[in-house]
């Protein structure tokens, strides 16, 4: 028998996984798991109960909740050597990081897809000593994925980030920093720069077009200082996946980036802030083991070392 860990927000989704949590202990253990269960009780919660699980050697961790609930689930296992596999339930209002693996948004169906899929080995990435899974990233527009209202977000979903974006506009001002990234260099003013692991990021799922989820690098993205007009462009390019076009906007890709500068430029990490600059970013290659659909592991994982390991 194989064991299983359930971490879930009991607030997330309407409380609807609390309503269904019979049912999935039920669909757990009828395949084969020993289930119990940990309820959140505020934040940092779950990062404290994945290190337990960790600790006491389960085989699958479940994080139930949206983006923020399974970033501190991957916080708590990430520095330990030998780490659960990971499945995930997507209880929250975007739930980026689950759009972007393919993961139903149904309870049971990602039950089944944790029971019935493919483990995938993809990168992680540590911002000093952090963990995300997402996006890293800097510069006031970037403050928008945790700013904008909880209940905006409850109400129009994804929207909500474009619609606080372009209320945040005449508040933006570009930071004069430096990026050091794999042995090049990048000085200037920006809007903002985005450390990308998915292509699914603050309700855009269409802002890294072409990310690659187990190449060991990040797609780093570079606003240069723009006007306003020319902002409210970018973000509409966007939603649509065309900005990449622009003449301000900059793609490269790399494993290991240091940014700096004199000013105070705030951080985000998976949409939740993440303290301010210097930051030193490093992808961890290959450093998660998560469930997911078929239809992911057929679609995104790369390298044919991979086809060592699944069901």
């Amino acid at each position: 028998m194989k064991t299983a860990r359930i971490i879930y927000n009991p607030t997330s989704g309407r409380e609807l996984f609390k309503e269904s949590l019979a049912d999935v202990l039920e669909r757990l253990e009828t395949n084969g798991y020993i289930t119990s269960t940990h309820a959140t009780t505020g934040e940092g919660d779950a990062t404290l109960a994945a290190g337990k699980a960790c600790e006491m050697g389960f085989d699958l961790v479940i994080a139930a909740g949206g983006d923020g609930t399974v970033n501190e689930v991957i916080n708590g296992m990430a520095d330990y050597e030998d780490r659960p596999e990971l499945g995930i339930v997507p209880m929250g209002t975007v739930n980026d990081f689950a759009k972007a693996l393919l993961i139903p948004s149904g309870i049971l169906e990602a039950i089944d897809t944790i029971i019935e899929g493919r483990t995938a080995r993809i990168d992680l990435g540590r911002m000093n000593s952090k963990y995300f899974m997402n996006i890293g990233g800097g510069g006031k527009i970037t403050a928008v994925s945790y700013e904008a209202p909880s209940k905006l977000k409850s109400i129009i979903g994804p929207l909500a980030y474009y619609v606080k974006g372009i209320e945040m506009l005449p508040q933006i001002r570009s930071s004069n920093v430096r990026i050091e990234y794999d042995g090049n260099l990048f000085e200037g003013k920006v809007m903002l720069f985005l450390l990308g692991l998915t292509n699914s990021i603050g309700g855009f799922d269409k802002l890294v077009p072409e990310a690659k989820f187990n190449d060991g690098m990040f797609s780093l993205i570079i606003v240069e200082e723009a006007s306003l007009a020319e902002v409210g462009h970018i973000l509409t390019l966007a939603t649509r996946g065309e900005h990449l076009k622009h003449a301000k906007v900059h793609v490269f890709k790399a494993q290991d980036i240091y940014i700096s500068s004199y000013e105070e430029v705030q951080l985000n990490l998976d949409g939740e802030f993440g303290g301010v600059l210097p930051a030193h970013f490093q992808n961890l290659k290959e450093h998660l083991e998560i469930r997911v659909p078929e239809e992911f592991y057929n679609t995104h994982i790369l390298s044919s070392e991979n086809d060592s390991y699944g069901y």
